[in-house]
């Protein structure tokens, strides 16, 4: 086994919360916080509704289920059921490429709930399991039109399950090799179809944080070198190692994470920054724009299907969220939701939103994702803007007000008035939690 693995998982096994900056710290718990905000608001789709409806019931107990009267299942049902909950609303953070608090959150709530951990031990491997998250994806290439679902995360997961079981060095690396076999190679064509077949994959990744680490301690053995064959071979065309320890311990990754606001796919976020500017610029009526025109690099330019057939679609339109924007002014998650679809107004302009690739904005990527969008107005007025990525990645500004207003939004679509602030309290002191019963007691007690 390649030895950059092994350094990787002992640091994740030697992971300990006392020893972390404060500023990581805060960052972890606003991370946190945020993904159970994202849970809740996705609990109530109602294609997670009717699965959980299926599942549930079939399940024992040991884990909550983030949804209206937060019922009991056994952890790895509960693990698959909120993680797909979190994906379906397409607001979990990220970093790189990967998407690990929504995946990796259900997951250790679930087996931390079983195991009785602290909330210490549970923000521990938290930050464990992002900083593999991160640091894999520093030496790896996906394949082309991957969707990041089930992949590293999955990875990410299973450390961070080992972490909460107190496993060693060599069981972190050993839980690792063993979740390779559970690694997903989901394509991004599901997203412009519509096909939620899509957050299955982060259901997979949040059901490894509790099956890889039971699958080490019953004794499984995995290949020495199964991390670098399925990413550089298996699920991606290459993976450097050299690249996952350059410079592990002189920082977090966690401190490198973005959150979303806007309830769509991560790659049009510049298209729509400047969408806004221009916007701004122009304060158009709705009725007064003939046109917005939209160049942008490749991966970006294919969510262009002017008519989205459902919700999740629409998530990945770029003419659908340009015309959301234009006509409801935001992008959150009360004006990306289901009547968007139906609003006549949002209708007929997506069909004027005209989205194009320019090959030179694609020659700078990764380093940069630039848009230009020009709107023209019926009376011949223009105004342009461009951007070498969004506004979230130019200006870095502090997220925390943001995350908590979010949160508090998507938090009330289950929890009571009185609940969605007890709960934020609550997770702020996260580590001073004895069990993470403190939290889910609170959430049974203020979900009816």
């Amino acid at each position: 086994m390649g030895q950059e693995i092994e350094t990787l998982a002992a640091f994740a096994a030697a992971t300990d919360w006392d020893k972390v900056p404060s500023t990581v710290q805060a960052r972890a718990k606003l991370a946190l916080l945020d993904t159970v905000g994202v849970v809740l608001a996705g609990s109530v789709r109602p294609e997670v509704q009717a699965l959980r409806a299926g599942l549930a019931g079939t399940g024992g107990a040991g884990a909550t289920l983030l949804a209206a009267g937060m019922p009991a299942t056994d952890p790895r049902t509960a693990a698959l059921l909120n993680a797909i909950a979190g994906r379906s609303v397409e607001l979990c953070d990220g970093l790189r490429g990967v998407q690990p608090s929504v995946q990796m959150v259900p997951g250790l709530l679930a087996l931390g709930e079983q195991r009785g951990s602290s909330g210490k031990e549970l923000l521990s491997a938290f930050l464990a399991g992002y900083e593999v998250a991160g640091r894999l994806a520093y030496g790896f290439t996906p394949r082309a039109y991957a969707h990041p679902n089930g992949q590293l995360a999955v990875l990410a997961c299973a450390a961070a399950g080992a972490r909460l079981h107190r496993l060693d060095a060599a069981g972190v690396s050993r839980t690792m090799r063993i979740a390779t076999a559970m690694l997903m190679n989901p394509s991004y064509n599901h997203t412009v179809a519509g096909a939620t077949a899509l957050n299955l994959p982060a259901g997979q990744s949040a059901v490894a944080t509790v099956l890889a680490p039971a699958l080490t301690l019953a004794g499984y053995e995995a290949l020495d070198n199964a991390v670098e064959e399925a990413l550089g071979q298996m699920v991606g065309i290459g993976f450097d190692p050299a690249k996952v320890t350059a410079g592990l311990g002189s920082g977090w990754q966690i401190a490198e994470s973005y959150f979303r606001f806007y309830a769509c796919c991560n790659p049009i976020h510049p298209a729509l920054d400047c969408l806004k500017d221009a916007l701004v610029s122009l304060k158009p009526s709705v009725e007064a724009i003939d046109r917005i025109d939209v160049e942008t690099y490749a991966f970006a330019s294919v969510m262009r299907n002017p008519d989205p057939p459902n919700y999740f679609a629409s998530k990945y339109s770029l003419p659908h969220a340009a015309a959301v924007l234009a006509v409801r002014g935001g992008l959150g998650f009360a004006d990306l939701d289901d009547s968007s679809l139906t609003d006549l107004s949002i209708a007929a302009l997506r069909h004027r939103v005209h989205v194009s690739e320019d090959k030179a904005m694609t020659a700078r990527v990764p380093a940069e994702r630039p848009a230009r969008v020009t709107v023209t107005l019926k009376d011949g007025r223009t105004a342009s803007a461009m951007r070498a990525m969004s506004r979230r990645d130019e200006e870095q500004p502090d997220p925390e007000l943001d995350v908590r207003t979010k949160f508090r939004e998507l938090a009330g679509t289950v929890l009571t008035e009185a609940g969605i602030g007890a709960v934020e309290r609550t997770i702020d002191h996260a580590e001073d939690w004895s069990s993470i019963a403190e939290l889910t007691v609170l959430l049974r007690r203020e979900a009816p």
